[in-house]
């Protein structure tokens, strides 16, 4: 397998026009291709600098999640903390977690930051929303946000060879007008449900607006941690 490392999205453009299957960390591809053979051509993207930016507003998708720190807002470096083990941290990238995986554990977290993603095609880059991300499986260049006022993350304790463990997000946004909104999303299995709702007087009305939202069949458990995870971001 000859492994091509772009240093330009000019130099990608032309690895996807070859044909080059596009690789992160490979973590959850080698088993596969061991099984099912090594494609001739791959293409990393951790030599091109649009995706490896690590700010406040944008990460990247070649960025290894042991790199995602304090820089970013904290549902987003949560979640990368809670992404496996040490080891997969360090070899796992953003762009493998979102468009490779099945569970997606960084996905609520960008759901709640409202993130834009700028994909890499082989007839040039564009921008597009976290829908079709998950969708079509494209290369991910970098996710950018605006930044919220505050965040969080919660991924509950999950048992060995059991369904996937139970995650929430949360985000607190100022509108245009000067009105805060919130923003909620949960991993309940392998899907993903989201709502957002303006932040009423108290936290229980809040909750109310949540309810109305595609959040209404979570269960009382999943319910109780937005509650935690509300009132915290509220106070």
């Amino acid at each position: 397998m000859l492994l091509r490392l772009p240093t330009s999205v000019s130099d990608a453009q032309e690895c996807l026009a070859e044909g080059a299957v596009p690789i992160g960390g490979a973590t959850l591809l080698w088993a596969t291709w061991q099984r099912d053979g090594f494609p001739k051509v791959a293409m990393s993207l951790r030599e091109l600098p649009e995706a490896n930016v690590l700010e406040r507003d944008a990460v990247g998708g070649a960025v290894v999640l042991h790199r995602i720190d304090d820089r970013v807002p904290d549902a987003l470096r949560l979640a990368a903390a809670q992404v496996g083990t040490g080891a997969v941290r360090r070899s796992a990238t953003v762009g493998g977690n979102l468009v490779g995986s099945t569970l997606r554990c960084l996905l609520p977290a960008a759901i709640v930051l409202e993130a834009r993603a700028r994909v890499l095609e082989a007839d040039g880059v564009r921008e597009t929303d976290l829908g079709e991300v998950t969708a079509k499986r494209p290369v991910l260049l970098s996710l950018r946000w605006r930044e919220p006022i505050a965040s969080s993350f919660s991924k509950l304790d999950g048992e060995a060879g059991g369904p996937p463990p139970l995650v929430v997000a949360a985000a607190l946004h100022a509108d245009a007008d000067g009105h805060r909104r919130l923003r909620v999303a949960v991993r309940d299995g392998y899907d993903v449900l989201s709502g957002s709702a303006p932040c009423a007087a108290d936290a229980a009305q809040t909750l109310h607006a949540l309810r109305g939202t595609e959040l209404i069949d979570l269960s009382s458990a999943a319910w109780e941690v937005i509650r935690t995870k509300v009132a915290a971001l509220l106070t």
